[in-house]
């Protein structure tokens, strides 16, 4: 046995801190890895010690082999854990561990070449025996080989990258006329997260669930699995929400599926933490979907309801220990349930979001893996889950009823999230009684984005009613020798002000504005919008507020900056800008100014200046946090100015294009 006495992670974020934290409780000192755009990241500060590898883009720092084994050597680190994304599924990264005389903390090359390939991977399970989705995983990758093989599977179909995972290089088709455009898509978004755009096809099963064994393997023999995880509540093909054990598990199906699982990762001399996916249909009959080498991002539901820490059991194996758990020893106690922080836009497509993070708020009552802080950035350059949130109960409905409480008392202001969202799907029918599959998004949301409804007046009267306050502590503390028991007092007629929303014009069809009433200090009548509230406050901290409001207590967390008020209340989370006494703002952009939605690499621009496009045509596509997203025509027009170039990074908001409207014929009555 080898012990590790200087562990290097080769990742950021939220896995690097997850894996330091067991590291630190073993005296196992931890060395962070990172780019110019995460220098001050929390995992920097965390770790012992810390080695520049590079600028922003990943294939410049932590998709850089050479650089991370020289950063270990450099460090003193005899370990590297790779956590999850990035090399972690890299068989070359693993093998240049060995060559160095580095611990790779994961399975040997053989698994991660075999497994770590979707193709590979498939046509292994097929000879080994194990039900696989009908499909297309040969070598020939030509286009016109895939569109012909796609035409023999039928529609609907999955054209999926062969290497890495995380949803990205993957597209459903439900038309074939679609298909060579989902494989140019698939095999651009594949070169440029995983470095291979090898691709495979799968006829898609309609609304399964997502079940995945979590199995484990020792140097001396000894292979198990820690039950499954239901990770079936997905968008874009990214999980969500997560929970432990799956609601329609049966002992006899769980067996089944963990002795495939335990076959397969055998049948790769298996060593370490891996995953091997499955989908499983509506009559109880599953498929092998993949194998992840890795730590999973929903690994901590498996903790919470075996009462393992997993990434202790990898260091284990690493150092050449045996598990010292047979299956036998193997117990499931409660429920536990995981929900994925996303910096994101539900209701536009779920379109990522970055920027500066004014506040982060975690819950108290819930564990908490996270990889951000107040004053920090979110960055284009990388995946858009900040952080993961999990709870534990008795049951399945102990766990999510704190899974709820524990997101109402969360908050993270700056970039948009989705954290209303996660609320209110964990409070559909389907999902309370345990019914959803991968369609549950799709069927409970539609497929334009999410649209959680206009916010009730109530949002708008805590928020007028706390500008006020906040107004006047400020005027407090720039004032001399005035009482605070003074403070919303009048000898005259009852004091009151005005703000004005520009959101809630738009949700109740009024001029937004909001009369605040001082009824006596600290208690209003807030009116506007045709409604009235009586607020209350009760309390009020740096970030923290209690108020009542028409009789009922509410708790909202708050991020206040000049005219900006950032509102979190138990089920909405709420931004607004009063803008009394400004002059109304113009629409700078209409339909013909093409920009950029968010920051990222301008990947093609798809018309030239003088073009005609209609609604709805293919203008430009943008990568940004590994994803690519096509930028559609607005209106029916000529390209009148193409300003950005291609393969540039460019800012949300700066010009793509402008198109001029098609004038209407009007030589016709």
């Amino acid at each position: 046995m080898t012990r590790i006495s200087t562990l290097l992670i080769a990742n950021r974020g939220e896995i690097a801190c997850r894996v330091m934290r067991t590291a630190k409780s073993q005296g196992i000192k931890t060395v962070a890895v990172y780019s110019d755009a995460d220098a001050h990241a929390p995992h920097v500060q965390m770790a012992d010690d810390a080695v520049h590898i590079g600028a922003a883009p990943v294939n410049e720092s932590y998709l850089l082999i050479d650089r991370i084994i020289q950063a270990a050597k450099d460090s003193g680190a005899d370990a590297i854990h790779p956590g999850y994304g990035f090399l972690s599924e890299n068989a070359a990264f693993s093998q240049a561990c060995s060559d160095a005389g580095i611990i790779f903390v994961g399975p040997p090359e053989k698994a991660i070449d075999v497994m770590g390939d979707k193709a590979r991977s498939k046509r292994a399970m097929i000879a080994a025996g194990v039900p696989c989705v009908p499909g297309y995983q040969d070598d020939d990758q030509s286009d016109a080989t895939l569109t012909s093989e796609a035409e023999k599977i039928g529609v609907p179909l999955m054209v999926k990258a062969a290497a890495g995972g995380g949803g990205r290089g993957m597209r459903l088709v439900h038309d074939q006329k679609d298909v060579p455009n989902a494989i140019k898509l698939a095999r651009s978004e594949a070169e440029n997260a995983f470095g291979n755009g090898e691709l495979i096809l799968e006829k898609a099963i309609i609304k399964p669930r997502h079940v995945e064994i979590q199995v484990f393997a020792d140097s001396h023999g000894h292979t198990i699995h820690l039950g499954e995880r239901d990770c079936s509540v997905q968008r874009r093909h990214q999980k969500v929400i997560e929970e432990a054990p799956c609601p329609v598990m049966t002992p006899e199906l769980r067996a089944e599926m963990g002795v495939a699982a335990v076959e397969a990762a055998r049948a790769v001399d298996y060593r370490g933490a891996g995953t091997v996916e499955f989908l499983l249909d509506q009559s109880g009959s599953f498929y092998f979907l993949e194998m992840n080498t890795r730590l999973q991002v929903e690994h901590p539901v498996t903790e919470e309801i075996t009462g393992l820490d997993l990434v202790a059991l990898q260091l284990k194996v690493a150092q050449g220990e045996p598990l010292g758990i047979a299956q036998s020893d193997v117990t499931l106690t409660g429920h536990a349930m995981e929900v994925r922080l996303y910096a994101e836009d539900p209701a536009d497509d779920f379109l990522p979001s970055t920027g500066h993070i004014d506040l982060w708020h975690p819950a108290q009552n819930a564990r908490i893996d996270s990889g951000i802080a107040t004053g920090g950035e979110v960055s284009p350059f990388y995946d858009s889950m900040v952080a993961k949130i999990i709870t534990h109960g008795a049951t399945r409905e102990d766990a999510r009823r704190q899974m709820v409480k524990a997101l109402s008392e969360t908050a993270l202001f700056g970039p948009k999230t989705n954290r209303d969202f996660l609320i209110d799907a964990l409070e559909r029918p389907d999902f309370v009684e345990g019914k959803a599959t991968t369609a549950f998004i799709a069927e409970n949301y539609g497929e334009d984005g999410v649209d959680l409804g206009a916010y009730e007046f109530d949002a708008f009267a805590i928020a007028a009613a706390m500008q006020h306050k906040l107004r006047q502590q400020t005027a407090h503390k720039l004032a001399l020798n005035v009482n605070p028991e003074l403070l919303d007092w009048s000898s005259t007629a009852n004091l009151q002000t005005v703000a004005q929303y520009a959101q809630l014009g738009e949700a109740s069809d009024t001029d937004g504005t909001i009369h605040v009433h001082v009824i006596s200090p600290g208690h209003y009548r807030v009116e506007g919008a045709g409604q009235e509230a009586e607020v209350e406050l009760l309390s009020i901290t740096e970030d923290t507020a209690k108020l009542r409001v028409n009789g009922r207590t509410v708790t909202a967390i708050y991020h206040a900056h000049g005219r900006n008020l950032h509102l979190a209340l138990e089920k909405r989370s709420l931004s607004v800008t009063d803008m009394t006494g400004l002059s109304a703002m113009e629409d700078m952009a209409g339909g013909g100014t093409v920009v950029a939605p968010m920051h990222g690499l301008l990947l093609e621009i798809l018309v030239e200046q003088g073009a005609t496009v209609a609604k709805g045509d293919k203008l430009a596509v943008l990568e940004a946090m590994k994803m690519q997203h096509e930028i559609l025509a607005e209106i029916d027009g000529t390209v009148e100015t193409v300003a950005a170039i291609a393969g540039k990074q460019i800012a949300a908001d700066d010009l793509i294009m402008e198109i001029v409207a098609e004038e209407e014929d009007e030589s016709t009555v």
